[in-house]
């Protein structure tokens, strides 16, 4: 098809706030085109610049090769409908579908006849006398189109013109004016925030976030390939979850290896895995090549969004023993000391190193004055691979000391036979100025609290999993001294399927899906 509109490197800023970045984009001759995406991300703005509403800070809008961006509206070969559909409520229908050909002073037997055409196109004949303020929201809209029709453009733009309308009323007229598009064989730039009404009538669909194109492409595309997390979410509904490409065709998620037909990834590239709710089909549990409880059922009329959960993630919990201790000071030397009691695995005894106890417990040193760093020379502890207290004490060459204890334990882990996974965490002290001052306090919590995962199914063994989840109780701001419960854990996995099959909530059940419904995307699109 030949190129119409040629949008090239368009730019715009208001108030110093960056709408458009360098937006190009290509639009055909008879084409239906939807710019979609929410609120701010541009569309609107970028339809006012091609309709010559606004001037773009930077690039050019071209119309059948020749730059347009100086031109005025209505020298332009474009009209415009508005969601508010801007109609005279003094005139009657006809005059108003006829205002723009009377200002042209155009024959009146030629208005009249152009006139009565669009009443037919619209589905309105017989309503030419109907005062506007008597027509219902359907109605006014379709006069609206017929107005910006009878000027014969070969571009009409729609600004979101359905979003005044109910549902039923909306459903009906995408139709209609997809069969208007066809009929008068013109090109249509259709801006929404709808998912739906960009399936149901484009021909290609531009996907928008925040002032930059995400993905162009033919609804089916869109749809069944969208480049990233942004734009599977965006249109329609996804399940998306992590997974790795062992190789080409091949996919892990779940915790299970499963075929694919994607490909071109780096060997254990981590993805992202994508699988649309009406491509799962519930089977008994022995057949699915996943299984796991229904969570919830939700009746949508001709179907049910049921939520599958095939895993809840493992998980642990430990001790946070929060003090109010405040820094030794050794007024004769200047200097201050701190160090917080720790707790250390039975088998870690034997292979303790001083830098390892520095570490754990977090010994410093420092000036009084200057705040320099002061080094700690000399450790002094007696311990046994055996449960209990054991002190240990930090002095300086000062004599500055501080004396904590290392609280030996059992390792604290926990196994999942069935996700195949082991998570692990230890017990730890802190004070209130570190849980107050962190920056990061879920990650900080991981480290104090040396957690971690790995798996233990035999394909990828001692492979590290993500731990997903820090959850506590406490306020960080106001925290006080105590013993607070931290529990991490590995993400849990669940889907929603969309599904004629009835089940309750508790029954256990298996997923399916082939190859084809797997598409697979890079983390980070």
């Amino acid at each position: 098809m030949k190129k119409l509109i040629e949008i090239k490197n368009i730019v715009k800023d208001f108030d110093g706030q960056r709408v458009l970045n360098g937006i190009s984009l290509d639009i055909h001759e008879n084409e239906f085109v939807t710019l979609l995406g929410p609120s701010g991300c541009g569309k609107t703005t970028l339809l006012r610049i091609i309709a010559g509403f606004l001037d773009a800070d930077d690039g050019q809008v071209l119309f059948d090769g020749k730059d347009i961006s100086g031109l005025p509206p209505y020298k332009r070969e474009v009209n415009t409908v508005f969601q508010k559909y801007a109609l005279f409520p003094h005139l009657n229908v006809y005059d108003n579908i006829a205002f723009g050909l009377n200002l042209k002073k155009q024959p009146k037997d030629i208005i009249e006849q152009k006139v009565k055409r669009m009443l037919r196109l619209v589905g309105l004949s017989g309503f030419d006398k109907r005062r506007i303020t008597q027509m219902s929201g359907g109605q006014q809209q379709r006069v609206a189109i017929a107005r910006a029709l009878v000027n014969e453009p070969k571009v009409l733009l729609l600004d979101e013109p359905l979003g005044a309308l109910d549902l039923k009323l909306r459903k009906e007229m995408q139709r209609e004016l997809k069969n208007i598009q066809q009929e008068v064989g013109i090109t249509f730039i259709f801006v929404t925030h709808d998912q739906e009404e960009a399936l149901t009538m484009s021909d290609t669909i531009v996907v928008m976030k925040g002032g930059n194109i995400e993905q162009i492409g033919s609804p089916v595309d869109i749809y069944n390939e969208p480049v990233n997390r942004y734009v599977a979410n965006f249109i329609g509904e996804s399940n998306i979850t992590d997974g790795v490409m062992p190789c080409d065709n091949r996919v892990i998620f779940d915790g299970h290896p499963f075929d694919c037909v994607d490909g071109g990834f780096a060997p254990n590239e981590e993805v992202d895995v994508v699988i649309r709710p009406e491509d799962l089909d519930i089977v008994a549990p022995e057949d699915g090549l996943l299984r796991g409880r229904v969570k919830s059922v939700l009746f949508k009329g001709v179907h049910y969004d049921t939520i599958v959960e095939t895993r809840q993630g493992t998980s642990i919990t430990v001790k946070m023993n929060i003090t109010e201790e405040k820094p030794v000071i050794n007024e004769e030397a200047g200097e201050l000391m701190d160090a917080d009691s720790f707790y250390l695995d039975k088998e870690d005894v034997a292979e303790l190193t001083e830098s390892m106890i520095i570490a754990r417990a977090n010994a410093q040193a420092w000036k009084k004055d200057t705040e320099e760093w002061v080094s700690i020379s000399k450790i002094s502890y007696d311990i046994k691979p055996e449960n209990g207290r054991y002190p240990v004490t930090f002095s300086t060459a000062s004599g500055t000391t501080v004396t904590v204890d290392m609280i030996v334990e059992d390792a604290n882990r926990v196994q999942s036979e069935e996700y195949q996974e082991e998570i692990y965490a230890v017990n730890f002290s802190k004070s209130v100025d570190d849980i107050r001052e962190s920056m990061t306090l879920d990650n900080d919590l991981m480290i104090w609290a040396d957690a971690s995962a790995w798996s233990l199914a035999p394909q990828d063994e001692g492979a590290r999993i993500k731990i997903t989840d820090v959850i506590y109780d406490f306020d960080w701001e106001n925290i006080t001294p105590g013993v607070y419960d931290i529990t991490f854990a590995t993400k849990g996995s669940e889907y929603k399927v969309a599904t004629t099959d009835r089940t309750e909530p508790g029954d256990l059940v298996g997923l399916r899906f082939t190859p084809d419904d797997i598409h697979i995307m890079r983390k980070g699109d």
